[in-house]
């Protein structure tokens, strides 16, 4: 058993130690101070991490709002670009000799 990186001969001694300095009917009060005083110090942890959880989802809201309006605009451009290259069409044909272009637009 380890406590707070104190093992079981530790934690006797410190019982020892303080039965010696605090006497046998002090040592139940000074018991449920300490108790009351590891409650207080968990309520408040537990109220610091809920507290920093909220304004963590805060944030995150506030951040992925205005990414949505960001993104929705770019898709209907991106949309708009792949529908527009899927209609043109080639100008010439690659085989075809610069000449033989020139003298079908002339003729």
């Amino acid at each position: 058993m380890n406590v707070f990186g104190i093992g079981l001969p530790e934690m006797a001694l410190i019982m020892v130690v303080a039965l010696l300095i605090f006497g046998p009917k002090k040592l139940p009060e000074i018991g449920r101070s300490l108790g009351k005083a590891i409650r207080g110090f968990q309520e408040a942890s537990k109220e610091f991490e809920n507290e920093f959880k909220k304004e963590a989802d805060r944030i995150e809201k506030s951040v992925n709002v205005p990414m949505k309006a960001t993104l929705e605009p770019s898709q209907k451009v991106l949309a708009a670009t792949e529908a527009a290259a899927e209609q043109d069409e080639p100008v010439a044909d690659a085989t075809t000799e610069p000449d033989a272009v020139s003298q079908t637009q002339q003729g």
